[in-house]
């Protein structure tokens, strides 16, 4: 007889995201424990040999609850026991810049992708469901972030990977019971302290029970179609920039205000705004530099930028020193599991 019907599901959409993988790559699965990282680990270990890849995993430990490392190490020995190899621990300091979950965040991503970088990993796969797909447009939508939040997580963007966007949540943990695995529950994912918490136990069941299922499945849907439209304009904002040529304030003006604001926003990132601590306001404010500029100084920016308007150009002054907007780059918003 073949696997259990949930394990085939992740085992398959494992298989599918590796298919660009060159033989002898490694892999990683960013596995916290839970259900989701965990089902995925087991499916990476099962998968990546019979593609001839080398497969691996890596656990951050964000070292915010008692006993933590103990039990990144005891998730370590688990992982191990799978037949991945390298497997990392990687512990971390979480910092409070754009509260407590966009830092953990953001610290979460810097470790998995330094991990990736030390053992020369070609790939890091994440668990993220169509269930959190759905939660973050819901959470985009609430905040008013505009379209490119509103388009959630990418399946991939640079070396993570995320093969269970299409995959329901309640899946991967039947795929875990199926195999034995010994799911490990982070009590803050039942913490309504937590937007994403309250979203997930609260929201997403409210509208169900208003709208009838298949919401989540709807708000996935949404996602993909909205950022097929923004990778349009990303693009367009590209070729806009000119190809690392400063691109002044009276340039901006003359662009579409989708692209514009774009533009504008890449350049607040790539001076070292957390992507995730970056709002719609303050692009729109950054678009007042461009559209109302009556002399205004200066814009502070999350991250501790500055962007300000000097001989006729938009500047941003932070982390990463000077940047004009030119070659700004657009970082994903990273939502970790």
């Amino acid at each position: 007889m073949g696997p259990a019907p949930a394990v085939a599901a992740v085992r398959n959409a494992v298989r599918a995201c590796l298919r660009e993988l060159a033989p002898g790559d490694l892999v990683l699965a960013a596995c916290s424990g839970g259900a989701d990282s965990l089902a995925l680990a087991a499916a990476l270990a099962f998968a990546a040999p019979r593609s001839a890849l080398r497969a691996g995993a890596v656990t951050v430990d964000h070292r915010l609850q008692d006993g933590s490392a103990a039990r990144a190490a005891d998730l370590a020995c688990v992982l191990s026991g799978l037949g991945l190899h390298p497997v990392s621990v990687a512990a971390i300091d979480v910092g409070a810049e754009g509260g407590p979950e966009a830092a953990a965040r953001t610290a979460r991503y810097e470790a998995l992708a330094r991990v990736a970088a030390e053992t020369g990993a070609s790939a890091v796969l994440l668990g993220h469901t169509l269930d959190d797909q759905a939660e973050t447009v819901l959470l985009g939508l609430a905040r008013g972030s505009g379209p490119r939040s509103l388009a959630g997580m990418p399946p991939s963007r640079g070396v993570f990977l995320r093969p269970l966007l299409g995959l329901r949540r309640q899946v991967t943990a039947d795929a875990c019971q199926a195999l034995g695995l010994r799911v490990w529950n982070d009590p803050h994912n039942a913490d309504r302290r937590f937007a994403r918490v309250r979203v997930r136990l609260d929201a997403l069941p409210a509208l169900e029970a208003a709208l009838g299922p298949g919401v989540a499945e709807a708000l996935a849907r949404t996602a993909d179609q909205l950022r097929a439209d923004a990778e349009v304009l990303e693009r367009i904002s590209a070729q806009r920039s000119g190809g690392g040529a400063p691109l002044s304030a009276s340039a901006l003006a003359g662009m579409p205000a989708a692209v514009r604001t774009r533009l504008l926003r890449s350049a607040a990132v790539a001076a070292g705004c957390p992507a995730g601590a970056l709002t719609a306001g303050h692009v729109a404010r950054l678009s007042e530099l461009v559209t109302d500029w009556h002399g205004q100084r200066w814009i502070d920016l999350p991250g501790g930028v500055r962007a300000s308007r000097q001989a006729g150009q938009v500047c941003f002054a932070g982390a990463a020193g000077v940047d004009d907007i030119s070659g700004a780059a657009v970082e994903p918003s990273c939502h970790g599991k």
